[in-house]
């Protein structure tokens, strides 16, 4: 009776004692949507440098991020309904890139979805998209890119390319109000103090850049100056190469455009800028409100020059110049 009762007691002690092995549910898998001006042809650098970010804080795509993929294609009319989408889908945060337009249509899609924005030309305050930089306040927040207030520069380090530059035409399109103050502000200061003659252009659609094109050889321009905005990005590559067949010099305010054959490019560095968006998403999906994080301005500045172009088109670039360059395409 006692060795029965002691066998009894043993198992009664093993089951009590047992690891509890219930299930345990799995981590949650964070959506974020992406919505660009561009195509994804034109989009992979952007995104990868994003990706790679993600990954060093830890998030994978496929493992513990989905990431739901909208384009314009260069239609900007269509940034509404993909935003709506996105939304539609419950993501947790929003990427949006491609000027102040997607990001007023994600901002009018959702008041509570967080959207970061990557590498906004614009100035998000006069925009209407944040309180103040310091403070955003609603669900936007992210990295500017200080195109505009960059003009000046731009305009001094053309000068400096080129020499002989007198008459510049400044391609920019109305819609965006950040192009025109850049034009009519921010510009000018530089173009008197460099003696130079801009011929403002406006663009309202795709097929205006052939038409301007086509005149500015009996304008007698002597360089081309390409303002931001989603129309101008998504056809940098045409302007790019319409520059080159023209043998017209040119300064972009994307490098992309200096990679598809623009001659220099000064800016922000935008890789930079778009690997510093995953700090804001991590920090988001941890719980920090996009009202309680700061916009940035960039930190890192380059300016890349297109020596192939430049011997295509006959001009030398000064070689003090090209000794700053962060980046020369040979």
């Amino acid at each position: 009776m006692a060795r029965a009762f002691f066998f009894l007691t043993l198992v009664t002690a093993s089951v009590s004692f047992a690891p509890f092995t219930a299930a345990q549910p799995s981590p949650k898998v964070a959506r974020i949507g992406y919505l660009s001006a561009l195509d994804p042809a034109r989009e992979t650098s952007r995104a990868e440098a994003i990706r790679q970010a993600l990954r060093q804080f830890g998030y994978i795509e496929g493992q513990n991020i989905t990431v739901d993929y909208r384009y314009t294609l260069g239609k900007l009319e269509s940034a509404p309904e993909l935003a709506a989408e996105l939304v539609r889908l419950k993501v947790d945060v929003i990427i949006v890139g491609g000027g102040s337009g997607p990001v007023h249509a994600a901002k009018n899609a959702t008041t509570t979805i967080p959207i970061v924005m990557m590498a906004l030309a614009a100035d998000p305050v006069d925009a209407g998209l944040v309180k103040s930089l310091a403070r955003p306040g609603g669900n936007v927040t992210g990295i500017t890119s200080l195109s505009r207030e960059l003009g000046g520069k731009r305009l001094e380090l053309f000068k400096e390319a080129i020499p002989k530059l007198a008459r510049i035409t400044v391609m920019y399109d109305p819609a965006i109000p950040q192009s025109s103050v850049e034009l009519k502000e921010v510009l000018p200061v530089a173009g008197r103090a460099l003696r130079l003659s801009l011929q403002p252009r406006q663009i309202h659609s795709a097929g205006d850049f052939e038409k301007i094109f086509a005149a500015l050889g009996k304008e007698r321009a002597d360089g081309l100056y390409m303002t931001s905005g989603g129309l101008m990005n998504s056809n940098q590559q045409h302007i790019a190469a319409l520059a080159l067949k023209s043998r017209l010099p040119s300064m972009f305010s994307r490098s992309e455009a200096v990679d598809a054959g623009g001659l220099v490019f000064y800016g922000a560095d935008l890789n930079d800028s778009y690997r510093r968006v995953a700090y804001y998403v991590d920090r988001i999906l941890k719980g920090t409100k996009p009202a309680d994080l700061p916009v940035e301005q960039p930190k890192k500045f380059e300016l890349v020059i297109n020596l192939d172009t430049a011997k295509k088109i006959g001009v030398t670039i000064a070689p003090n110049l090209l000794a700053r360059a962060d980046r020369v395409i040979q």
